[in-house]
């Protein structure tokens, strides 16, 4: 199980880069390549608040949920 991360899908879509996003959104470049590339552990409301601001969207637009249908225990 785990969450992915498809904020290129929704950059792509709007047409903006990743560059221009961390600037709008007020987080650093090498902090949205981090939530982009899947590596991050956990996002802030505020920042996910912005990310859907500035790309026009919902957070299920952004985030997504895959079942490998395995358990974790814990």
């Amino acid at each position: 199980m785990e969450i992915l991360v498809n904020l290129d899908v929704m950059m792509a879509r709007r047409k903006i880069s990743a560059g221009e996003l961390a600037e709008r959104v007020g987080i650093t470049p090498a902090n949205l390549s981090i939530l982009k590339n899947n590596k991050a552990k956990a996002i802030r409301f505020s920042t996910l608040m912005a990310l859907c601001h500035e790309l026009k969207c919902q957070p299920g637009d952004i985030l997504e949920f895959v079942d490998d249908g395995g358990e974790k225990n814990g």
